[in-house]
């Protein structure tokens, strides 16, 4: 896909995420604000990711917006950009066995800290989407993906890296439509579940599966614990 940031749609011009967090907490005297989001958390398939993001103070690129505002192509083209201009980054992943054998929460936080190690600085202060800090210590924000410009280029971050694990998977999974649906539920994925089972990349302890055709693979739950139910994006 291309490499140039496509021309913004008019419902997305006045809708730019800013550092108005970010300043405060380096006038504060935090060196190193790391922001971070989360993506997969309520799709049936493939794992969760967590992108974490540090943003430089005096450098800008346009067009960055919540990964859900904007479509698969336009978060492609921003990809390369957003990983050359950011001081650090880095995605964490939590695979669909990890969602099954420690829940959802704790595969998130997992997630959350694979990112965070695998950034080459330490953050000072962290900046989280949504009313749940899976991180410990982090600032939450909501509705952080929309107005704070390190959260907003980890959810880029995030969501492209995922969305091509995803599309390499589905070569080795044909018929789920992972290319297109990237483990989200949809029409044709519901009707395949329907039809072969799930495979190995499906999340084999939530409530969705429970009255599937089963086609060798072994359910899973918890011991000691109720199943699964997906929640969030």
């Amino acid at each position: 896909m291309s490499s140039i940031a496509p021309k913004l749609r008019p419902s997305l011009r006045r809708k730019a995420p800013g550092l108005g967090h970010e300043r405060i907490l380096w006038e504060s005297g935090a060196s190193v604000v790391v922001g971070v989001d989360e993506v997969g958390r309520g799709s049936w398939a493939g794992p969760i990711s967590v992108g974490a993001a540090v943003v430089p103070r005096d450098k800008r690129v346009y067009k960055i917006r919540d990964s859900k505002m904007l479509t698969e192509y336009e978060r492609e083209a921003l990809f390369e950009r957003i990983a050359d201009w950011v001081e650090d980054w880095s995605v964490g992943h939590a695979s669909a066995q990890e969602c099954d054998e420690l829940g959802m929460s704790e595969a998130q936080r997992l997630a959350a800290r694979r990112a965070i190690d695998g950034l080459s600085v330490r953050p000072d202060e962290i900046l989280v989407d949504g009313k749940w800090d899976f991180i410990g210590g982090a600032r939450m924000l909501v509705r952080g993906d929309a107005t704070s410009l390190s959260i907003a280029a980890a959810s880029i971050l995030a969501k492209v890296s995922r969305d091509r694990i995803m599309r390499r998977l589905a070569l080795d999974f044909p018929g789920y439509n992972f290319e297109a649906n990237k483990g989200y539920p949809c029409p044709i994925h519901k009707a395949a579940l329907q039809a072969w089972g799930p495979s190995a990349l499906h999340r084999r302890s939530w409530v969705f599966m429970d009255h599937l055709m089963w086609n060798g693979l072994q359910r899973y739950q918890r011991p000691g614990s109720q199943l699964e139910l997906p929640l969030g994006s």
